[in-house]
């Protein structure tokens, strides 16, 4: 059984850090794109980091340079560092793991306050 379980998730005013977890089992997670993605209130669910198993990443265009994807094979975990939050940052963050079938976890939320 496939469980993606986030953390990390929390109030931040604007200009602050956070970093966000995803412990991952039940799946081959060294050979598995893994995923953030978030969904603001009224919105549609949106990418905002990708990492691949070579450990290639690709990024939003509203998150590059203040956001990093990592992954840690060894604990089965990916993470998302994000600093210099904003406002419009606000979110629930959902973790992806894609290895022939997509999988999700259930999200945590992330306030940034102005």
């Amino acid at each position: 059984q496939v469980q993606l379980v986030e953390s990390g998730g929390a109030l931040v005013q604007a200009g602050g850090s956070l970093r966000l977890s995803c412990a991952a089992s039940g799946i081959r997670f060294s050979i598995a794109t893994m995923g953030w993605y978030r969904q603001a209130p009224g919105k549609q669910r949106e990418l905002v980091a990708t990492i691949a198993s070579d450990g290639s990443t690709n990024y939003a265009d509203s998150v590059k340079g203040r956001f990093t994807i990592s992954r840690d094979n060894a604990k089965t975990t990916v993470y998302l560092q994000m600093n210099s939050l904003k406002p419009e940052d606000t979110a629930v963050y959902y973790c992806n793991a894609f290895i022939w079938s997509n999988y999700w976890g259930r999200g945590t939320q992330v306030t940034v306050s102005s």
